[in-house]
């Protein structure tokens, strides 16, 4: 990546449109400054004095974060969208002006350097991992907010995940959503509030109240599919953030566990199998990532077919969620359990596979 004060961005026009609550221009300068470049401002026609190289792009446009990403590690670069008319240049400074002519005029800009779509810009090893193949560029207007907004929330959410996360919360995830983003929270009070209701489902758990704290458990469930979608939507994540909802990933199902057992939904086999045995996962996923540099629901076909009913938090909530309608709680927690000690063993296999194929740093 370019040093930040040699290089320059700037946007070509803008459009009053909002796109889950900001303007194409509002995005682009989060993009930009997420990607070190603070020197971000509309185009005035004039070049600006002292980068070497400037950024001109559409500001009637949204882009992928992926996008704006490798358009500041690509000089010399044309951006074009899937019609193939040029929305973005990343051209040496002295040709900015021809390049900002030929962009509003729909011409072709700078037609001796590459023209590039986003797929061809992004690498191939982040598309895969995020199962995409066109990373978005597309116009705004508001025949098309609908259709971009929809994109947008496709591009934050989670490309792996568990059944209920996949079929179950993403309409009602996706309506929470606009309505905080209407309310003008941030991610950091929506994985506080998620943070609540972890500990008011634990508590509930633990004096017997089963029912209620199921539905506290859920109701946190669905508040953990809003957070991480609103801070990519709105380009707001923080280190803070980040570390909250890690920790909170990490340490609430087994408090659950514990207390589900204390409240006596659970025999003290299960319990002790479904506390070690959620811990365990995650650090098997960890030393995964830190091994291969990328997660292990991402490497190969089976891993990603695996993940929708491996033994995570929904599932086993699914699982005991079941068991309690029936009347018997003590049966879906031995089933959860016997599941997460068999997901264990298949985490287990697969890390040692990963080592031993991983190339020697």
């Amino acid at each position: 990546m370019p040093e930040p004060r040699r290089l320059a961005a700037r946007w070509i026009g803008w459009s009053p449109i909002r796109i889950w609550g900001m303007v194409p221009v509002e995005r682009l300068r989060r993009s930009l400054a997420r990607a070190g470049i603070w020197d971000a401002g509309p185009w005035t026609g004039q070049t600006p004095p002292i980068p070497a190289s400037v950024l001109l792009l559409m500001g009637d446009h949204v882009y992928a974060y992926e996008v704006i990403a490798a358009l500041v590690r690509s000089p010399d670069t044309v951006l074009v969208r899937g019609d193939g008319r040029a929305v973005a240049a990343h051209v040496p400074r002295e040709r900015a002006e021809e390049a900002a002519h030929a962009l509003i005029m729909g011409e072709e800009a700078a037609p001796d350097l590459p023209r590039k779509r986003g797929r061809d810009l992004v690498p191939e090893a982040e598309l895969r991992q995020r199962r995409r193949t066109n990373p978005l560029v597309m116009p705004v207007s508001a025949e098309l907010r609908g259709e971009v907004e929809n994109r947008l929330f496709q591009y934050a959410s989670k490309a792996r995940t568990d059944l209920v996360s996949l079929l179950v919360w993403p309409r009602p995830a996706r309506g929470l959503t606009r309505f905080a983003v209407k309310l003008g929270l941030t991610a950091n009070q929506v994985t506080s509030f998620g943070l609540v209701l972890a500990l008011a489902a634990a508590l509930a758990f633990h004096a017997g109240w089963l029912s209620l704290g199921l539905a506290v458990a859920w109701a946190m469930s669905l508040t953990d599919a809003v957070d991480g979608r609103l801070a990519r939507l709105t380009l707001s994540t923080s280190q803070v953030g980040t570390t909250l909802e890690s920790a909170l990933a990490v340490l609430h199902p087994p408090l659950w566990w514990w207390a589900w057992w204390a409240g006596g939904g659970a025999h003290d086999w299960a319990m002790a199998i479904l506390v070690m045995g959620s811990l365990l996962i995650k650090a098997e996923e960890w030393l995964f990532t830190w091994r291969t540099g990328f997660p292990m629901h991402a490497w190969q076909r089976f891993d990603g077919l695996y993940r929708l009913v491996s033994a995570h938090r929904n599932l086993v909530l699914l699982l005991l969620t079941i068991s309690l309608l029936a009347g018997h709680p003590q049966t879906g927690a031995d089933a959860a359990a016997v599941w997460m000690a068999v997901c264990v063993v298949v985490h287990a296999v697969r890390l040692i596979q990963a080592w031993r194929s991983a190339p020697q740093g």
